[in-house]
């Protein structure tokens, strides 16, 4: 994949395919209190708020989940928080990609413009799988933006992502192939029984793999050092079912980091339920 590449729809009309699932997810979320485009110097970002009271807490999805993704955590989040929920930059969604994303200091940076655009200081972080990569990564690199970070089995930010689950991600994303080997990897990512499209988050992922081109770096664990300098406060969920790492190594890596609260569920697959980890987030911070 070219450095110099965006992502983007394959087509007008997978657009529009897309979009409709997407405004199907819309409308099963709370209404959102505002709408926000937010310019970054990597293109703009569509970020929902919901509610008007609490500390801000920024909610970062797993690929392709976009707000929809965050849905059933938003409810009791939202009690105690100003949330915002992010389509992720470079994926699919009302986000649109308008330069290159290189690397890591890349991928922090429209997400510290994204919080500077929102008017926002010092953040709480709430990410799921990919987004507690992208947590993580604004952490150690912007560790004045973020007041908290929880991380709830994120993607290689302890531990590799093991080459069979690149392999098995390449015929789900490929278009003439994906309609039987797309919900098998869904299915299996997430540790569910039966197909991934009984839910609206689960549509909506699979419409953004088949529908949408990503180019984005792939995420890479963070240095022993890193982590070990890292005086953010933070709160980690790992799952003992997850086929993204081995959750062994992720697991002492991730008790290297000097604030932190880590726990193991030992019969949660990666697909961690966000209304579960947003019972913990708001049990563990209060």
């Amino acid at each position: 994949m070219g450095r110099d590449r965006l992502g983007g729809f394959r087509s007008a009309s997978d657009r529009a395919r897309y979009d409709a699932v997407y405004d199907e997810g819309l409308r099963a979320l709370p209404e959102p209190a505002a709408v926000h485009d937010v310019p970054t110097a990597f293109g703009t970002v569509r970020v929902y708020r919901f509610g008007a009271g609490g500390q801000p807490l920024v909610l970062l999805p797993v690929r392709c989940g976009t707000v929809v993704g965050c849905r059933t955590a938003i409810p009791s989040l939202v009690r105690r928080h100003r949330v915002y929920a992010v389509d992720l930059l470079g994926e699919p969604g009302r986000s649109a990609q308008t330069a290159p994303i290189r690397d890591g200091e890349d991928q922090a940076r429209w997400l510290d413009e994204t919080l500077a655009g929102l008017g926002l200081g010092a953040a709480h972080l709430f990410g799921l799988s990919t987004g507690g990569w992208l947590a993580c990564n604004l952490a150690v690199r912007r560790p004045e933006r973020v007041a908290s970070m929880t991380l709830a089995d994120p993607v290689a930010t302890f531990a590799p992502l093991p080459l069979g689950v690149v392999l098995r991600a390449v015929p789900a994303g490929l278009p003439y192939v994906s309609s039987w080997a797309r919900p098998r990897f869904l299915a299996w990512i997430a540790g569910q029984d039966g197909d991934p499209a009984g839910c609206v988050e689960g549509r909506l992922i699979s419409a953004g793999m088949q529908h949408f081109r990503i180019a984005l770096p792939r995420p890479v664990p963070f240095t022993g050092r890193r982590l070990r300098d890292l005086r953010v406060p933070a709160l980690v969920i790992l799952a003992g079912r997850t086929v993204v790492h081995d959750w062994r190594r992720a697991l002492a890596r991730a008790r290297t980091l000097p604030h932190a609260a880590v726990e193991l569920w030992p019969e949660t697959p990666h697909g961690v339920p966000a209304d579960r980890a947003a019972e913990r987030f708001l049990a563990h911070w209060s």
